[in-house]
């Protein structure tokens, strides 16, 4: 239970930063994973696959970020059919504005926990979601 409670802590204080950034942290996450892909995108596919919460519509957050003009969309060259997303440069600027606070955000996890126990945290994570 106390991992739970951890979690939504976590949880709770990014959604803040999100929020005054006018995104919502399912939001961030595909921005997060495009801008590593930048310039060539990622199809909804692989941006589901790397999304650290899982979304049940990847599609809903991009066509919302689409519309605020953080992400633009387009066909792969090799597959005609697919959609690829990629972050514009109004994304690439947004994150760039969030990344000392969502930075702040681990700085403060840091000072709660010490390093040895952090490794420890994230290997029992690790067999926990190990194989899903």
């Amino acid at each position: 239970m106390n991992l739970f409670v951890a979690v939504d802590h976590l949880r709770s204080r990014a959604n803040d930063v999100c929020s005054r950034f006018g995104i919502t942290h399912g939001q961030y996450n595909v921005l997060r994973i495009l801008r590593s892909a930048h310039p060539t995108g990622h199809p909804r596919c692989e941006i589901a696959r790397r999304m650290i919460e899982k979304a049940p519509d990847v599609t809903r957050l991009v066509d919302r970020l689409e519309a605020i003009g953080l992400v633009e969309r387009g066909r792969s060259d090799d597959d005609r059919r697919l959609s690829i997303a990629r972050i514009t440069p109004e994304g690439l600027r947004l994150l760039k504005e969030m990344d000392p606070d969502m930075k702040a955000m681990a700085t403060y996890f840091a000072t709660k926990v010490d390093p040895r126990d952090c490794q420890e945290i994230s290997r029992i994570c690790e067999g926990i979601y190990e194989g899903r």
